[in-house]
């Protein structure tokens, strides 16, 4: 089968794998579009310690069922239905694990990152790591993965109605956690480079947008809560900057819920931490009810998917479209790679 595979810094080609087969537990899908996020743009670029080289990227997918394994119980899945895949793997042993939070697995193993991904025509899994989505389309299932890892980051974040939420980045992870914030009640002020990302912000939740390259954070934040700050900061960047600002902007007794993690040593004023005696939470991939809350969202058909998409390439076309994406990294969205191209 057809797979796509980073094989050095800056280094991308098609290769031919052999088709999995399925086993006993386990699910055969057949892979329709997989999206690259953040972490294979790194690693393309040669700059995720965490991946050995060289290895097929790839973990948000839209699928469909190809062959059910014996074993897997009857009635959750049909040949044919449209899936997502939790690319995730817990070991049911660490701290974590045992105290059900299985996303924070310190033995995880995600696809495309510590182990290979699914950036090819087919792959099987655990029956468990399969997720359903009958009513949707194979391709819009593939942006239920990242936008899943916002709603749990507002679920971290403990997000209720009448909160004032900043959000820093508009990316696709950003933009499910303006979503679930929105959802919520709270009112929600969106902050990143990009002009085009912030109207998109605007039109999934947003209430209030700063442009940070134009602006003055501080003092637009002091503007839109009343001198209070915010209750809670949500940082979907991973750059120093942003790690500062998140604390910087955040009111007394507020919470900073960090997503993304920089990749060089943050500076801070730590008396801030004691001082507005603040809650710093990390917060790690998705549950499956993040899952679940993402498809429900989707399902409403209130979401501007088209707007999500910045591009749809064959694997063939992959390489390039990588390397536009690292010349232009504030321009993308969503590069989806497709598999099958009779799928519309």
């Amino acid at each position: 089968m057809k797979a796509v595979q980073i094989t050095g810094p800056s280094e991308m080609r098609v290769i031919e794998m052999e088709k999995p087969v399925v086993a006993p537990g386990q699910i055969l899908v057949k892979i329709e579009y997989v999206g690259f996020c953040g972490s294979d743009l790194n690693t393309y670029l040669g700059r995720n310690p965490m991946v050995k080289l060289p290895v097929v990227p790839g973990h948000e997918v839209g699928a469909v069922i190809e062959e059910i394994g014996e074993g897997v119980p009857e009635g959750l899945f049909a040949k044919g239905m449209s899936v997502t895949l939790n690319p995730y793997t817990n070991c049911g042993k660490c701290a974590s694990c045992r105290n059900g939070r299985v996303n924070a697995c310190e033995h995880n193993e995600t696809l495309g990152v510590q182990r290979n991904g699914v950036m090819c025509e087919y792959a099987v899994m655990p029956w468990q790591k399969v997720i359903p989505a009958p009513s949707m389309s194979s391709r819009d299932c593939a942006l239920i993965e990242p936008m899943s890892v916002g709603f749990h980051a507002v679920s971290r974040g403990q997000v209720v109605d009448n909160e004032r939420v900043m959000v820093i980045g508009c990316g696709m992870i950003g933009m499910g956690a303006i979503i679930r914030a929105s959802l919520r009640g709270a009112t929600v002020i969106a902050v990143d480079l990009d002009d085009e990302k912030l109207e998109l912000a605007r039109k999934v939740g947003a209430a209030y947008v700063i442009n940070s390259k134009t602006e003055n954070v501080h003092e637009r934040m002091l503007q839109l809560t009343d001198g209070l700050g915010a209750d809670v900061v949500i940082e979907a960047v991973g750059s120093p900057a942003t790690y500062v600002t998140a604390v910087d902007e955040v009111g007394f007794t507020g919470r900073v819920v960090c997503i993304g993690y920089a990749k060089s040593p943050v500076e801070f004023q730590t008396k801030l931490f004691v001082q507005k005696e603040l809650d710093i939470r990390g917060s790690r991939n998705a549950l499956p009810a993040d899952f679940r809350a993402v498809i429900n969202y989707l399902q409403t058909g209130v979401c501007p998917i088209e707007k999500l998409i910045s591009r749809i390439v064959e694997p063939e076309e992959a390489a390039s479209a990588m390397a536009g994406w690292a010349a232009a990294p504030g321009k993308v969205f969503r590069i989806l790679v497709k598999f099958n191209p009779l799928q519309k």
